[in-house]
C-alpha cells in the first residue's frame, strides 16, 4: 500500500471540507480531498475489489465449497479495509493537518470527525 503525501491548499486553491449536507444553503464548491493524489491507485484497487465480489456471485451461484467462499469474503474484506485505512491516512495527513494549521478549533473539529470515521471501521 502506497501513502500519499499532503496536497496544501494553497497549491489546489481549495480547503478540505465535507460537502454541504442536504437541505443546506451553502454553494456546493468542490474541495479538494485528501485521497486526490492517489485517486487512480485507489480506483484500480476498488475495480480489482468489484471483479473480486462478482467472482463471489460466480462461486455462490456455482455452489462452491461454504470454507472456500468465506476465505474469498475475507479477502475482499481485507481489501476494502485496506482501501479505508489509506482514506483516513490521507486524511489525517491532508484534511486534519491542514484544519489543525487554520486554528486549534478547527483543528479539534477535524479530529472529532477522524475518530467518528475510525470508530465506524473499528466496527466492521
Amino acid at each position: 500500500m502506497s501513502l500519499t503525501t499532503a496536497i496544501p491548499a494553497e497549491a489546489t486553491g481549495m480547503a478540505c471540507s465535507p460537502p454541504p449536507r442536504a437541505g443546506s444553503t451553502a454553494r456546493s464548491t468542490r474541495s479538494a480531498r485528501g485521497y486526490a493524489s492517489g485517486k487512480d491507485d485507489y480506483l484500480r484497487r476498488l475495480r480489482k475489489i468489484e471483479g473480486q465480489v462478482r467472482g463471489l456471485q460466480k462461486m455462490i451461484d456455482a455452489d462452491a465449497w461454504c470454507p472456500d467462499v468465506v476465505i474469498q469474503v475475507a479477502s475482499a474484506t481485507r481489501a476494502l479495509q485496506e482501501v479505508a485505512v489509506g482514506l483516513l491516512t490521507d486524511h489525517l495527513r491532508h484534511c486534519v493537518t491542514q484544519a489543525a494549521q487554520h486554528s486549534p478549533a478547527e483543528g479539534d473539529q477535524a479530529l472529532i470527525e477522524a475518530a467518528d470515521a475510525i470508530r465506524q471501521v473499528v466496527r466492521l
